[in-house]
């Protein structure tokens, strides 16, 4: 049986920055829409059920309402505290069940609270939130589809979906928590509204992700590097108030441009730690003020490559289509899983399977 766990986040995209910045506020309700296509495209894939995490908006539960299914779907029978942990939790719950794949709706926060506990499980993350470097801005039809062939093991994992990056965050040499596309280090003392907007108090960051067209702090090393980031390198920057090597300017969020002053940098490699030199401070994590740090601490930040597997919905649906698993042939003189363009003589990147059966 093939099963898909759905973990919506109700909470994504209305922190600060909607008041702070011009950031949109991403209704409820439309997530309840978005859930209903995911499942329609996963049963059109051949999944045979659909467990989706509860939430204090019932975003599974108005889902199931308004939509009529073939494959079963329930809802997860778990408690719920409304916060980041429920989709830690529930996360490890469907690792633990067996699910092919999980789908996610939410931001880099909420990618963040999955990765935790997901293994080695595929994720599908759709962006509902507010600085979306880690999720795809993906219609959910087409989400369902590529995350319902993957979950059937219809396709080979490495023509579907790619490991990410980690950042691990190490006190004392034991990892404390995580990070999939940035840590910043922030000379504020509190957690207050969690959400990190002022650049007058950052001071160092550590990036898995590196563009300038990204919206977040990812968008500060894409600023200092051209043109992007590769997959086997991180950054770490100091930002300072004085004299500096680099002036850059950034888009930190919605309609929030700001203009900083880098005072050291350097790449990353994979298996490499630098320490968090600001003490006190405190540690943003994929956006959200987390982690505490006093003056005594002994804290580094290590680039890993530990990450989730991430579906790549255009790769994943470029392959269904290579391979024939979205058509049936009603002729035996053309075969279902051979190349249509191959066959009229007109693929200008003919697969390899195509040039076997030639041969």
């Amino acid at each position: 049986m093939v099963t898909v766990g759905i973990i919506p986040n109700p909470a994504s995209g209305k922190d600060i920055r909607r008041l702070i910045a011009h950031g949109s506020v991403f209704d409820n309700q439309e997530k309840v829409n978005i859930v209903r296509r995911v499942m329609l495209g996963l049963q059109s894939a051949g999944v045979d059920n659909v467990i989706i995490m509860p939430d204090y908006f019932g975003i599974g539960r108005r889902a199931l309402d308004g939509v009529q299914l073939k494959m079963a779907a329930d809802i997860l029978e778990m408690s719920i505290e409304a916060n980041q942990d429920d989709s830690t939790r529930a996360a490890g719950m469907m690792r633990e069940m067996g699910v092919g794949a999980v789908v996610t709706l939410g931001g880099d926060g909420t990618n963040r609270a999955v990765a935790k506990e997901i293994g080695d499980v595929p994720m599908m993350p759709i962006s509902t939130g507010t600085n979306n470097v880690f999720p795809q801005m993906i219609e959910g039809t087409l989400a369902g589809m590529a995350a319902g062939i993957v979950a059937g093991k219809l396709l080979p994992l490495n023509e579907t979906a790619q490991r990410q990056l980690r950042l691990d965050v190490m006190r004392d040499g034991e990892l404390i928590d995580i990070a999939l596309v940035d840590v910043v280090v922030s000379d504020d003392i509190f957690i207050g509204s969690r959400a990190i907007w002022d650049m007058t108090k950052v001071r160092e960051l550590v990036l898995t992700r590196a563009s300038p067209s990204n919206i977040g702090l990812s968008s500060v090393g894409g600023s200092l590097f051209c043109p992007r980031l590769d997959r086997q390198h991180g950054v770490y920057i100091q930002i300072g108030d004085g004299d500096s090597l680099v002036e850059l300017t950034a888009p930190i969020a919605p309609g929030l441009v700001e203009t900083m002053h880098v005072t050291k940098f350097r790449l990353l490699e994979i298996g490499m730690s630098v320490p968090v030199h600001v003490k006190p401070s405190i540690l943003a994590l994929d956006g959200e003020r987390e982690v505490k740090v006093a003056a005594g601490d002994d804290i580094h930040v290590a680039l890993t490559n530990h990450g989730p597997y991430v579906i790549d919905t255009h790769r994943t649906m470029d392959a269904a289509a290579r391979h024939g698993l979205l058509r049936r042939m009603k002729t035996p003189e053309i075969s279902s899983t051979r190349c249509l363009l191959c066959t009229l003589g007109v693929c200008q990147d003919p697969p390899l399977q195509c040039l076997i059966e030639e041969n």
